[in-house]
């Protein structure tokens, strides 16, 4: 007997006109990208020099990133900049991505809520990297470099820039944390099916790796340590330049295609939604989800309850400090102004890697400080639990980190179960878990369970914090 949740045998829960998926076309596709600090009151406070604490400029940015990323990074003003056509025709090839409607999971929890998801897992490096990754290869190709360097937690970042590097003939340099490195080596092997090379960090390979080796010895590493060799080993070879696949502004912009569509999407069907959830670890995920929403919030057109959802092992926004710190574990990179745990906090070995990073994005920071958007921490044995719900009724196997949205979407549609309010739900549904059985296989055999740093660990640190003199 077929689960009752399919709509053709039990019809109740469908909506006239309501389709189980809306696709845009490609002419519906966004043609620009949207910077939604340029609607902020507050902007983000800027990069600064580590040496001098001077806010950082375009030439002193330039030895380590692609020119025109840096005028996209250090651009407050302008608020749509367009996607060059070889960026939009390379996004064709996945998008636009589809906006679903988890019916199956509504009838699951009986709630009165009406629960849509972005699905970003529709290619093959498996989640949204690749809007930024394409974009990144894209400029650096356009400016005449040889190749790049990067980091990547759960290996979907240095998925995406291996497809995008691979596709415009670039080489790519991946530096992969450790724990995720050993925790998921077909991951590592897509990387290097599309021709990049992939280091477990912290490595003996760079001068930075060797000193966090010996500092702290058989660490599983961090997105912070990984940064801070990508950056060295660009820095050090002429022709390269280090690309980063979340935490910086640039990256969220390219990011905000995931929230345009998903806005055009619902607006193609008289839909608001009333709360919108992302997982978040660096930012870049969350914060293009919900930019175009957050824009009307900001210009006084529309509001929106927007929910960011951390691991409970690297709490960054509920339990950090808005504070300018590191970017990196190195110390090497410059400071940036955001909700931090301090750039030597190692967190412990979750299975989402993606999420172990020990900051947030500054625009994101700013508006989390500014009361504009909440945050929550879960731990994660109710995520993959909320993981196995989500997979047996919608179909997705879903990657661990989106599947902290799908916990907290979860618990919001109980809460409108309980009240009897008629919500609507939209979450980001970032990637897929086929990369990920390890972690479903501990999860299966009651194996994995939750840490919880105590005040006295994140006190550690804190201690580390620079001290930035106030101007």
């Amino acid at each position: 007997r077929l689960p009752n949740c399919y709509p053709e045998l039990q019809s109740w829960k469908m909506e006239k006109n309501m389709p189980y998926k809306i696709y845009l076309s490609e002419n519906e596709m966004p043609k620009e990208w949207y910077n939604v600090r340029a609607d902020m009151k507050n902007k983000p406070a800027p990069l600064l020099n580590p040496k001098t604490f001077e806010p950082m400029t375009y030439e002193d940015l330039r030895p380590v990133f692609c020119d025109e990323l840096i005028r996209q990074e250090l651009d407050d003003q302008t608020a749509y900049i367009p996607i060059p056509d070889e960026i939009r025709n390379f996004y064709k090839m996945y998008r636009p991505a589809p906006l679903v409607r988890a019916y199956c999971l509504e009838e699951k929890l009986q709630t009165p809520a009406k629960i849509y998801y972005k699905f970003e897992g529709n290619n093959t490096s498996g989640s949204h990297k690749l809007n930024s990754a394409i974009a990144q290869a894209y400029y650096a190709k356009k400016q005449g470099l040889k190749g790049v360097t990067t980091e990547t937690g759960a290996g979907q970042w240095g998925t995406a820039l291996s497809m995008a590097c691979a596709y415009l003939g670039l080489d790519c340099n991946v530096f992969m944390v450790k724990v995720s490195y050993e925790q998921k080596p077909f991951r590592r092997e897509v990387m290097r099916t599309y021709g990049a090379s992939v280091t477990p960090s912290p490595s003996e390979t760079t001068k930075v790796g060797r000193e966090i080796l010996k500092k702290h010895p058989g660490t599983g590493g961090s997105l912070g340590c990984a940064i801070s060799e990508a950056v060295e080993s660009a820095s050090e070879r002429e022709g390269y330049r280090y690309v980063l696949g979340s935490v910086l502004n640039q990256v969220m912009l390219h990011q905000s295609i995931i929230g345009l569509e998903t806005k055009a999407a619902l607006d193609k069907y008289g839909v608001v939604p009333d709360i919108i959830i992302g997982c978040a670890g660096g930012g870049s995920n969350l914060g293009g989800l919900i930019a175009p929403f957050m824009g009307e919030k900001l210009r006084g057109e529309r509001d929106y309850r927007f929910i960011a959802v951390e691991p409970a092992s690297c709490p960054s926004l509920t339990r950090g400090k808005f504070a300018y710190d590191y970017c990196d574990t190195g110390m090497v990179c410059p400071l940036s102004k955001m909700y931090t745990l301090g750039s030597g906090f190692i967190p412990s070995s979750s299975h989402s890697g993606g999420l172990r990073y020990h900051g947030m994005n500054s625009v994101l920071s700013q508006l989390y400080d500014d009361g504009l958007m909440e945050a929550v921490s879960v731990e994660q044995t109710s995520v993959f639990e909320a993981a196995q719900m989500f997979a047996k009724v919608e179909g997705i196997l879903p990657a661990p980190e989106s599947s902290h949205a799908i916990r907290v979407a979860i618990n919001e549609a109980l809460k409108c179960k309980e009240t009897g309010e008629e919500k609507t739900i939209v979450f980001g549904l970032t990637g897929t878990g086929y990369f990920d059985m390890v972690a479903y296989q501990k999860y299966n055999d009651g194996l994995m369970s939750d840490y919880i740093p105590t005040d006295e660990d994140l006190a550690v640190g804190f201690a580390g914090l620079p001290v930035v003199p106030e101007k």
